[in-house]
């Protein structure tokens, strides 16, 4: 299993690569899966794997993910006996950032209310507060105008994890308005500046 393969103590002379775990749900915007891994890859000593729902596979291509992705299948095919791994622990420790891009309308919902009924929630919901988590909205204008995704928004970032704000403009159903996934430009951007934190505590 890849997380566990990239233990750093099995190569210490090697410094570790920062570990990104993409998570991805059923949002339209799971179109852009590819060209975010790709752009985060170009990151140097970035490691990526990706946490995929099943809905969201409907929007992209495995073959176009360069990188290990999971799914509910793994979870279970991996725990036949009760010394075999979880999956979803083994992710969370092997994580130094988690990215939730998109998180859609129902996967917001659920996170926010704790449930955790497949591999991706529930690694969300064994995340380690200490780790920085973005997570990136992505719905139908009226659905995000809906008075109940500011609770569960709100919820999230009450939880410790950062927002990547969702941006305005015409969406794939025809509507205009808020509710697009931010560019994945800006996503990028957001985990070079989680990264570049992370070097100053190294370093500090």
């Amino acid at each position: 299993m890849e997380p566990r393969a990239s233990n750093p103590a099995t190569t210490p002379q090697v410094e570790r690569k920062f570990h990104v775990l993409v998570g991805v749900t059923g949002s339209v915007a799971a179109l852009k899966l590819p060209l975010l891994v790709l752009q985060l890859l170009d990151i140097p000593g970035l490691e990526v794997t990706v946490v995929t729902t099943e809905r969201a596979k409907h929007f992209y291509s495995p073959q176009d993910i360069p990188v290990t992705l999971y799914s509910d299948t793994d979870e279970w095919e991996m725990w036949k006996h009760r010394s075999d791994p979880v999956l979803h622990i083994d992710l969370r420790r092997w994580a130094d950032l988690m990215v939730v891009a998109p998180l859609d309308a129902n996967t917001l919902g659920k996170v926010a209310s704790g449930i955790c009924d497949n591999l991706l929630t529930c690694v969300i919901r064994a995340w380690d507060p200490s780790k920085p988590l973005l997570f990136c909205p992505a719905m139908n204008t009226a659905m995000w105008e809906h008075p109940i995704t500011a609770q569960q928004v709100g919820q999230l970032k009450i939880f410790g994890y950062t927002e990547v704000p969702c941006i305005a403009k015409k969406l794939v159903c025809g509507d205009q308005g808020m509710g697009a996934m931010a560019e994945v430009e800006t996503i990028v951007d957001k985990v070079k500046e989680v990264l570049s934190q992370h070097h100053g505590i190294q370093q500090s």
